[in-house]
């Protein structure tokens, strides 16, 4: 949801009255020049922002740009945080960050690929730009943290961040303090020494203690500036000043309470009840201020107390909008409870009326729920659901929703229902149905013909529809076909004409049920079905997204080149509405990588792969980062690196979450065709018993790829120690997948089955029948030539028959294709062996050196691609001159090689 421009934070606060130079901290500022990350952590009233303010206003320079965010809660949003980043940043340096401040408004943001932009923009800039965020402590987000991460990881060297918080940031610190990118100045540094308090409280307040004073005030503040700067307020004016510093005495809280009385204790009645009146706002300007007090001198007092030096930060140049200093703002809301708890929750309820009346319901919301005013958060909740659903800002409505009591919750049907659909996003599958019965129930309470307590939108009088689609959705989760048709049904009954996005839902999980059992025929026109209703929908992102749904069911059909023109048609449309569609494009990628990797095009796979990282990396969901682990395992095993197949199946797992869609190729299954391949028979052989598949089980589509791969197990188990009776179970189940794969026309299913059932004749010696299975193979697929690795991937008893069948003249020119296909793989091996350079340490490039001495770590090869912003293709090429160098050929060799030279 946008937030409306009322406050301006991209303002470098100007300097408090009594600044102290400290020449100490500039220079240990100053070498943040030479790294990427300045961190000032100290607990509040420390000064860390009039340091920075400080430091960065002292010789500004032509060569240095300065970007400056003052961040508060709001900003826990991707959107809002990094809006603010970037036109910060476009402020300071004009033309810098415009093509990153356009994909902003894309809906999902795509972090990664802003991130990019943004990089390879400040890289271009013609001089140092620093970038300061300002109460870095109060953003909490995982995906900020994650993007902020890659952020510092890829800075151009003349671009610096500088963070500012009272606790130190979820980031990597350690790494970056061991390789000298760190700068840090904590509570220790800016504590105030001897000579600075003396400086502050005599030079710049000209208050003319003695000595002995200056000294009880340093030894009994321990330095804490916010604790310095109210005493010097109090001590203005006295004439008891030494004995108002002997009863200065206490632990922080109780010397801030008192220092606090005694400056509200010196002000008029109405500043004093200003104060305590907008001690709830985060944020102040004068309509707003007005609002709460009842007063219409808002605008004036502000720039009063700010000339006054009262705990006030202007937030903008035009001083219309301030803060109040954070530690002070505590102390206010503290002695608001204490005195006169009844007013707070009727200022933020004026509060919250007063942002609802200036469009900003996010800040509506908070003071609502602040006021435990849950009946009033709800409303606005239900308002806000259309443009949160829109803007995909889910984390924040499930925020919202955890703060509310369950029972207001429960009361409003819409509530109840994205609550639940927000726990079973989460993997809560258990929790969403009670959710539905609540909203159901809720609905059902109110009588015929009269008005509907709750907000009235376009989600409440859809609701019976969406119910009925998400219940299908938990039949579909569970693997209960007849309740997904069921649920659909109704929904179609329940649904309008016009209601096209639930016609949809519906249609979709009838194909969905239908795919469950294996019935594509029906599944693909059902699903086409679906996709129209989206597109009259005018919801295109999720018309594109079901694309890969219906290309895995051509796929399956047997029909790969319909699959390809159905990703590169939506691809095309993708990219023609750019940014705003860009959460459906990565999988467009992953999507067209499968079929490129199947057809033997491994560098075109690649590509994809590359192409959805950099587009999906931030803005895809885990399903989509799931299929890209998937894909990228699939090359890694086609070009010879098991090993990093089996740790990309193992982040797929990770990813993976229960959902809609049927699991037809459960990455366990995946897990153990690699080991079969590769002659890992025991752990494969554990997979079939802890999956307890059995070569005596019924034929069913969802547990088709798992006796697939069971089949290959026996095979391979045969070869290695021969089991009549285990070869014999492998036939008899191939010939049942066979019959149920051919009954419900999936064809894709039968060239796979008739090439097992070659190699189980060939496992038997009976060559002759192996060959005739082969040629069926290929004979009864709608398209032949969408096949290779299917049959590559069966390692050396397939090239041995392949060889068999061209020599015979079986199978027309597809033996051959393949054989050609697997010499050019061999080929390329034999030619990098033929062509070592002689070893020499100094032959490494920095990158090669920087490459090394990641392969010396825990990380995936696509991690250390990631860690070094490049393509995983670009690390393989390194790491390969790297081998070549060393005169090794694997990772471990080469790590061990490099410590015995002395490279790492």
């Amino acid at each position: 949801m946008a937030r409306p421009a009322i406050a301006t934070k991209l303002y470098v606060p100007k300097l408090p009255r009594g600044l102290v130079a400290r020449p100490r901290l500039s220079a240990h500022l100053r070498r943040g020049a030479e790294s990427r990350l300045t961190l000032v952590s100290a607990p509040a009233g420390f000064g860390k922002t009039t340091l920075l303010a400080d430091w960065l206003g002292e010789t500004p320079g032509e060569d240095r740009a300065v970007a400056w965010v003052s961040l508060d809660p709001s900003d826990n949003e991707p959107e809002s945080f990094w809006s603010y980043v970037v036109t910060a940043l476009q402020r300071a340096v004009p033309g810098v960050s415009s093509g990153a401040l356009e994909l902003i408004a894309s809906s999902p943001l795509p972090t990664d690929l802003m991130l990019t932009t943004l990089i390879n923009e400040l890289a271009a800039a013609p001089g140092e730009v620093w970038l300061v965020l300002d109460d870095y402590h109060v953003v909490d987000s995982h995906d900020v943290r994650d993007g902020m991460t890659f952020l510092l990881e890829h800075l151009p060297p003349q671009a610096h961040l500088v963070l500012s918080t009272r606790a130190d940031p979820d980031l990597p610190l350690a790494r970056w303090r061991v390789r000298g990118k760190l700068v840090e100045i904590r509570a220790a540094d800016l504590r105030f020494t001897s000579d600075e308090t003396a400086t502050y409280l005599n030079e710049a307040n000209g208050l003319h203690l003695a000595a002995g004073e200056v000294e009880a005030l340093e030894e009994r503040t321990e330095g804490w500036i916010a604790a310095l700067q109210l005493a010097a307020l109090s001590i203005q004016g006295r004439e008891d000043v030494s004995s108002f510093i002997a009863r200065f005495a206490g632990n922080d809280r109780y010397i801030v309470d008192y220092l606090v009385e005694e400056v509200l204790a010196h002000q008029s009645e109405p500043v004093r009840e200003f104060l305590l009146h907008t001690a709830v706002l985060d944020r102040l300007t004068g309509p707003l201020c007005d609002a709460l007090t009842g007063r219409d001198d808002g605008s004036h007092m502000l720039t009063t107390l700010h000339r006054a030096n009262l705990f006030l930060v202007a937030l903008d140049d035009k001083r219309q909008w301030y803060r109040y200093h954070h530690l002070f703002a505590d102390v206010l809301r503290a002695r608001l409870i204490a005195e006169r708890p009844d007013l707070a929750p009727l200022l933020h309820q004026r509060a919250s009326r007063w942002y609802e009346a200036h469009g900003s319901v996010e800040d509506a919301v908070r003071h609502a729920l602040a006021a435990r005013d849950f009946d009033r958060a709800a409303y606005l909740i239900e308002l806000a659901v259309p443009a949160i659903r829109r803007y995909r800002q889910e984390a924040m409505l499930l925020g919202w929703l955890k703060t509310l009591p369950d029972n207001a919750i429960r009361r409003s049907p819409v509530l109840s229902v994205f609550y639940g659909y927000l726990l079973m996003e989460s993997g809560d599958l258990v929790a969403f149905e009670p959710r539905l019965d609540d909203a159901e129930r809720a609905l059902a309470a109110v009588p015929e013909g009269s008005v509907p307590p709750w907000a009235e939108t376009e989600e409440l009088r859809t609701l019976p529809a969406t119910i009925a689609v998400y219940r299908a959705s938990l039949a579909q989760a569970r693997g209960d076909v007849a309740g997904t048709v069921e649920h659909a049904r109704r929904a179609l009954d329940l649904a309008g004409p016009a209601d096209h996005l639930a016609r949809g839902g519906a249609v979709g999980f009838l194909a969905l049920a239908a795919w469950s059992q294996g019935d594509v025929r029906s599944a693909l026109e059902t699903f086409s079905q679906a996709v129209a209703s989206l597109h009259a929908a005018g919801n295109l992102v999720d018309e594109l997204s079901s694309t890969v749904v219906l290309a895995d069911m051509w796929l399956a059909a047997g029909h790969p080149s319909t699959a390809r023109r159905l990703y590169e048609r939506a691809l095309q449309e993708s990219e023609a509405h750019g940014a705003p569609v860009l959460r459906a494009t990565p999988d467009l990628h992953v999507g067209l990588s499968e079929i490129d990797c199947e057809i033997g095009d491994l560098e075109s796979a690649k590509r994809h792969l590359e192409q959805a990282m950099a587009l999906g990396e931030g803005a895809a969901m885990a399903e989509g980062r799931y299929r890209w682990c998937v894909a990228m395992a699939r090359v890694a095993d086609a070009v010879g690196d098991p090993q990093e197949a089996i740790t990309l199946l193992d982040q797929a797992e990770q990813l993976y979450r229960p959902g809609f869609f049927p699991d037809v190729r459960p990455i366990a299954a995946m897990k153990a065709r690699v080991w079969i391949t590769h002659g890992n028979l025991s752990q494969a052989t554990d997979w079939a018993r802890d999956r307890g598949v059995s070569p005596t089980d019924d034929a069913r589509h969802l547990s088709e790829f798992d006796h697939l791969t069971l089949v290959r197990l026996l095979i391979a188990g045969h070869r290695a120690h021969p089991d009549p009776g285990a070869i014999v179970q492998a036939v008899h189940l191939l010939g049942r997948l066979h019959e149920a794969a051919k009954t419900s026309g999936r064809a894709g299913s039968l060239v796979e089955i008739r090439m097992l059932q070659a190699l189980a004749q060939d496992a038997q010696g009976h060559r002759s029948q192996a060959l005739q299975y082969l040629a069926q193979a290929w004979a009864q697929a709608p398209e032949p030539d969408g096949y290779a690795r299917l049959f590559l991937d069966e390692g050396t008893p397939m090239v041995g028959l392949l060889r068999d069948a061209e020599h015979q003249g079986v199978a027309g020119d597809h033996p051959r294709r393949l054989l050609s296909l697997s010499a050019a793989r061999d080929g390329d091996a034999a030619g990098a062996a033929q062509h070592l350079v002689p070893p020499s340490p100094d032959q490494l490039s920095e990158r090669e050196l920087q490459v090394l001495g990641l392969l010396d770590s825990e990380l995936s090869g696509p991690q250390i691609a990631r860690e070094l912003f490049i393509s995983h293709n670009t690390l393989r090429t390194h790491t390969k001159h790297i081998y070549t160098k060393l005169e090794v050929t694997t990772r471990r060799a080469a790590v061990r090689r490099a410590h015995e030279r002395g490279l790492i």
